[in-house]
């Protein structure tokens, strides 16, 4: 562990333009996080020389630098106390960052802001049924025949599994709602309603609508002669998204313009009752409309050109990570597995993934400065793992071949999962862990393009960088 002086930290401050440079700054596991009024003034080579700073990249209008895990707080605390930079939260850096984003900048935090927050119930459910995949799957440990088949006596076990696994998915609007009111300025707990109101059990089930619909047995409600259908939105992202912003602005305009001694009495109802009615009888079914019709887009592409569908994904999805934009894909792919029962495009995520923590393993073996041959070592087990920044910013980007290698390693895996329809019934750990969350058929093609992912980019970034080496 690198000795904390306060010379070192104060090498940081001014690499970074000087205090006066600094708007907000706080830390995370691994990084210091700055929101900085001008990144022009960065030194990043002379940064990257100071002993503690093991890289440093700039994402989210965040200049973001890589310290270490169980130093980072202790370098932040002391240049707290030597610069006199007031502490700031995360949401503090964020809502600075903010200021200098494009509006399709924000719009990308927005959904981050929305996601994160709601990501560790969704990857948890997703390990879960992943282990319920396990006892059910066919042909796993029993040809033709699954594990609670041969043996009945778990079969209670992995309902109950079943059912624990599968309550972040079937509440899911009502998780949306929590967190996106929360986020628009609203009462996280009226969001909850507003997702729970959207999958009440008397509403006719999203997954019915197409049976219902062919049937001509859609509910109506009628609302002095106008029918409005009858349905509900499991499993849907757009309409409680949509519902809970107007839902978190209505609240917000009632509580300035109604005395606070009745707030209590009318705010929330009217805000409900309103959103209630605007969201049965045009934002659910318009956005219900325009989440199937991405839908069916995306699965148009991979069921008549996988190929292509894959390798552009795969080829780009570390591109998207670079500018943020890899957040809005979370609510496609919670879009996907509502609709079809399953998503292609995150079993491909988990192969960019595991493409940047192979080629991040061989710069390991490559470079010869301690400080990259270090960052290249804990950066490739994050990525395994599923966590991709510190190994991208820290290490492949900063040499350039390796990303590239990355890229092409996680495209040839993306066409071999991709033609190989390979899908994920739930989210789960983005990392080699990934196969849990796969549909157990789909195991074989997924370990084959796990073993591309693993293995081409490792090679291509050794022999690349073996040869660039040679010719220096």
């Amino acid at each position: 562990m690198a000795k904390i002086s306060n010379e070192s930290v104060k090498q940081i401050v001014e690499a970074v333009g000087g205090k006066e440079n600094i708007a907000a700054a706080t830390h995370c596991v691994t990084r210091l996080r700055f929101a900085l009024k001008d990144e022009g003034k960065v030194n990043k080579e002379r940064l990257e020389k100071i002993d503690l700073v093991k890289g440093s990249f700039l994402a989210n209008g965040q200049y973001q630098v890589v310290i270490g895990q169980g130093i980072v707080d202790k370098v932040y605390d002391k240049m707290i106390e030597i610069t006199g930079i007031g502490e700031a939260s995360k949401d503090d850096v964020k809502n600075e960052a903010a200021k200098k984003m494009n509006p399709l900048q924000r719009f990308v935090k927005m959904l981050s802001d929305i996601f994160i927050p709601i990501l560790p119930a969704i990857v948890t459910a997703g390990l879960l049924m992943g282990l319920n995949n396990l006892l059910t799957g066919q042909g796993i440990f029993y040809d033709q025949k699954s594990f609670i088949e041969v043996h009945k006596n778990w079969a209670g076990l992995a309902d109950m599994i079943n059912i624990i696994a599968n309550t972040a998915f079937t509440f899911l609007p009502a998780l949306i709602g929590w967190s996106a009111v929360k986020r628009f300025g609203g009462n996280p707990l009226l969001g909850i309603v507003i997702g729970t109101m959207m999958i009440h059990p008397n509403l006719l089930n999203a997954y019915s609508y197409g049976e219902a619909l062919k049937n001509h047995t859609i509910p109506t409600w009628d609302l002095f002669g106008y029918h409005v259908n009858k349905i509900g939105y499991q499993g849907q992202v757009l309409p409680v998204l949509v519902s809970s912003f107007i839902l978190a602005k209505l609240e917000i305009y009632l509580k300035k313009h109604i005395p606070d001694s009745v707030q209590l009495l009318l705010v929330a109802p009217i805000a409900l009752l309103i959103t209630g009615f605007v969201t049965f009888i045009a934002v659910g079914p318009i956005t219900f409309g325009i989440g199937n019709w991405i839908t069916g887009l995306i699965v148009a592409v991979f069921n008549n050109v996988p190929a292509i569908g894959g390798l552009i994904y795969g080829g780009c999805y570390a591109l998207l990570v670079i500018t943020g934009m890899h957040q809005a894909f979370l609510a496609v792919d919670f879009q996907l597995i509502s609709s079809t029962g399953g998503t292609y495009l995150w079993p491909i995520l988990v192969m960019s993934n595991i493409a940047q923590g192979s080629v991040a393993l061989a710069m390991m073996f490559l470079a010869k400065d301690k400080n990259v041959k270090g960052l290249a070592g804990t950066s490739t087990v994050s990525a395994y793992l599923g966590i991709t920044e510190p190994a991208m910013f820290g290490v492949n980007l900063r040499y350039k071949f390796p990303f590239v290698c990355a890229l092409i390693g996680s495209a040839i895996a993306g066409i071999i999962l991709a033609t190989g329809h390979v899908k994920a019934p739930a989210i789960g750990v983005g990392g080699i862990p990934g196969f849990l969350s796969i549909f157990p058929q789909s195991w074989g093609t997924f370990f084959i393009g796990m073993a591309v992912a693993l293995i081409v980019p490792f090679v291509l970034t050794f022999v690349f960088g073996k040869a660039k080496r040679q010719k220096a």
